[in-house]
């Protein structure tokens, strides 16, 4: 069996398993309702439309105008404040006019009769604040959990696998090499079939929650993007989480050798969260391999990249990809085979093993 044979199998093994995880089944159901409830809920939720009753014909052609209020014509203005007083309408347009409400001041129908000024926008395309803050958190959630999780089940796997000795049996009829390319395989595929399903539901949603187009125009390519952002970037993180499974005896030494890993993974995230709405700091952020898959598909979103950065990051992330997998196998290799307490990084690099 060649190399590349044995990592399918492998790989196959991998899938079959987490398909079946409960881990993975949750964390999937969870983001989906996440995507959903990020762009369909606040729709379905958050009408604001106001009713308003009135009588005058001139005065209920002028507010049904105003795509925000729903105007009920009514006989007279007894009609119209008995509405109010029911609380079948928040207000009502009387004589005068006058407007009358109960409790709150209804300032859309009120802003609806005023006479105002006309308004000359200085920076029309400018990005919504709350959706130049909702997007990045959205980017940086997703890919924070998912890459956490997906590379500790990676680590989690080889400890197991450590622990219960199964990993000499798979040694002698497996090369490593190809143990940990099936494993590495099989858990980005996984990963990147998880995003890329949220991102197509998050689009779905937009649409049918009748989104602005400006704000679907800007919304496409940032998780096109993204998509393919994280699909670098998990990779370049997996092999060392397989090897940070490796450097662990049992589940329990997990957390402390993969402080290295954990941090690379976190501090993107608080550097996005805490740093997103400086430029300079965004600009330096998405060329830097660990922050970049959030990063730079934010800036895309506020349309503060040229066409050529995107390219140029990922190639950047492939590079250093390249070096962080060729990284983690040596680790994986140097400290597979060794049950004898927790192997540190250094002992794991000058002791890899061939095979």
């Amino acid at each position: 069996m060649t190399t590349y044979d044995a990592a399918k199998v492998v790989a196959a093994r991998e899938i079959r398993v987490r398909l079946r995880d409960k881990t993975f089944i949750f964390s999937t159901v969870f983001f989906l309702l996440f995507a959903i409830a990020v762009t369909v809920l606040p729709v379905v939720f958050g009408d604001s439309s106001d009713k308003v009753a009135v009588a005058d014909q001139a005065i209920a052609a002028r507010l049904q105008q105003q795509p925000d209020l729903e105007v009920r014509v009514v006989a007279d203005d007894a009609a119209a404040e008995q509405l109010v007083r029911d609380g079948e309408v928040e207000a009502a347009v009387v004589a005068g006019p006058e407007v009358i409400a109960l409790q709150d001041r209804p300032g859309e129908v009120v802003n609806a009769l005023s006479t105002q000024p006309p308004v000359r926008l200085l920076d029309p395309d400018a990005v919504d604040p709350f959706l130049a803050y909702i997007v990045p958190f959205a980017l940086a959630f997703v890919f924070f959990f998912t890459s956490f999780l997906f590379g500790l089940q990676i680590a989690q796997s080889v400890t197991e696998e450590k622990q219960t000795r199964i990993v000499e049996i798979l040694v002698a009829s497996v090369p490593t090499r190809a143990l940990l390319a099936g494993k590495v395989a099989a858990l980005t595929l996984l990963a990147f079939a998880q995003v890329a399903l949220i991102a197509i539901v998050t689009l779905i949603g937009a649409r049918l929650a009748g989104l602005d187009s400006g704000v679907l125009t800007l919304l496409q390519p940032t998780i096109g993007w993204f998509v393919a952002f994280f699909l670098v970037g998990f990779v370049m993180l997996a092999a060392l989480w397989a090897g940070v499974g490796a450097l662990a005896s049992r589940p329990e030494d997990l957390n402390g050798v993969s402080q290295p890993v954990q941090m690379a993974v976190m501090l993107p995230f608080f550097a996005v969260i805490f740093l997103g709405e400086n430029e300079s700091a965004m600009r330096i952020l998405s060329y830097i391999p660990f922050s970049a898959p959030i990063a730079m598909p934010t800036r895309i979103f506020n349309g503060d990249t040229a066409g050529w950065e995107p390219f140029l990051t990922l190639v950047i992330m492939a590079v250093t990809g390249a070096g962080l997998l060729a990284a983690g196998a040596r680790v994986y290799e140097g400290s597979l085979l060794r049950t004898n307490g927790k192997t540190s990084w250094a002992t794991a690099w000058r002791s890899r093993t061939t095979g």
